[in-house]
């Protein structure tokens, strides 16, 4: 067996054991193998993209906090993710210097866009929507750390996603629950399904350049 045939099933058992834990995320697709490997090929610019992703989650998180600032639990809830986005925000700009990447504007992906598009216009549709969209960016976010962590050959980059792990699955957990106070779990669950399945659709036919949702 060459070395590309033992990466290329290296690469296939890894997204195999990513679509398994995708379910438990609420996502209705795994990632490619295309998407590894390009993400392996422009580290600096994923490592841009994911700055700027980072600095998003915290301003949307800050959003949501001030559109239902009634809702005390929400509100503390999102606190803490937006503490924690910062954080991740500064620890990739860390990265960034250390390895001589200049943070710069870079043009994003149509991913969020497309997904917050689909967010209803009447409450309270509207707060389930926007909290399930930002769960699922959560998922998909946790599930491609899981994947850069397991697959990179470098070292520093794959110990710091999976050191991110955790703290995604947790964030788009809180989402869900959250989404559960604007509606029954009936209602919210079939909702989130037809919304992960946009999502999937979304990603399927993306011509976006690698991205962190890409």
């Amino acid at each position: 067996m060459t070395r590309n045939n033992r990466r290329t099933w290296s690469v296939g058992w890894i997204v195999t054991l990513v679509f398994m834990f995708s379910t438990m995320l609420n996502l209705r697709s795994s990632t490619s193998e295309r998407w590894v490997t390009q993400a392996e090929e422009h580290l600096d610019l994923l490592l841009i993209d994911h700055a700027h992703c980072e600095k998003k989650a915290a301003g949307t998180a800050m959003n949501l906090l001030v559109a239902y600032v009634e809702n005390a639990p929400l509100c503390r809830a999102m606190t803490e993710i937006v503490n924690e986005e910062l954080e991740h925000f500064h620890l990739v700009c860390d990265l960034l210097v250390g390895r001589g990447v200049r943070f710069r504007r870079i043009p994003p992906s149509s991913y969020g866009r497309r997904l917050h598009e689909l967010t209803r216009k009447l409450e309270p549709g509207r707060a389930i929507d926007r909290l399930l969209v930002a769960g699922l960016i959560e998922a998909r976010s946790c599930e491609r750390f899981g994947l850069l962590r397991d697959h990179l050959q470098d070292r520093e980059l794959a110990d710091f996603y999976g050191s991110l792990f955790e703290s995604e699955a947790r964030h788009h957990s809180t989402y869900v629950q959250l989404a559960k106070m604007y509606g029954d779990d009936d209602e919210v669950k079939e909702r989130l399904e037809e919304l992960a399945a946009a999502e999937a659709e979304i990603l399927a036919t993306s011509t976006d350049p690698p991205r962190m949702h890409s």
